[in-house]
């Protein structure tokens, strides 16, 4: 009696994934400092990523905190440092119209922080001034270089319901 279990046993095995099926990879983006810099001011060029599986990794220049704050207290309100190293929530995605503040572009996406930090009012916006004059930077943002790829990365952030965005040192 006990062959016919073992049996059975061993063609169920057979038959079933040795895994169960994975959920899909959430979508995200990661922001990653290179190594290039804007030639006129000097501002780092970081490399903000949206990873939507099954899709080929999107790249988009951006800049986070002013040239001469890079090495700052990135935890510290009003230090202009790049954004803390973590993760973050990705918030609503604002058109900010044509009464918004002009240096943070027509579009705002907000982030909050998942974990203590001094930093607050944190987004991802255009930065019209990056590489051009002395307002090039974010106060701490991520600002991206191109207006083409703002309204890009709104428009697949929404339609990819992206939520997640990690920095790295």
């Amino acid at each position: 009696m006990a062959l016919p279990f073992v049996l059975a046993a061993a063609l169920d095995l057979a038959i079933r994934p040795a895994t169960e099926p994975q959920p899909p990879a959430p979508t995200q983006l990661t922001l990653v400092r290179t190594a290039q810099h804007l030639q006129r001011t000097g501002d780092p060029v970081w490399d903000l990523q949206l990873i939507i599986p099954g899709e080929p990794i999107r790249h988009y220049a951006a800049v986070s905190g002013r040239a001469d704050r890079q090495g700052a207290n990135r935890h510290l309100m009003g230090s202009e440092a790049p954004l803390p190293a973590g993760r973050y929530h990705l918030g609503a995605i604002e058109a900010l119209g044509s009464t918004g503040p002009k240096e943070l572009g027509p579009i705002w996406i907000g982030i909050e922080p998942d974990f203590p930090t001094g930093r607050r009012v944190l987004g991802i916006h255009l930065d019209p001034s990056a590489g051009r004059n002395w307002n090039s930077g974010t106060s701490g943002c991520i600002g991206l270089i191109h207006h083409s790829e703002m309204l890009e990365l709104a428009q697949l952030v929404e339609r990819s319901q992206t939520k997640v965005l990690l920095v790295s040192h």
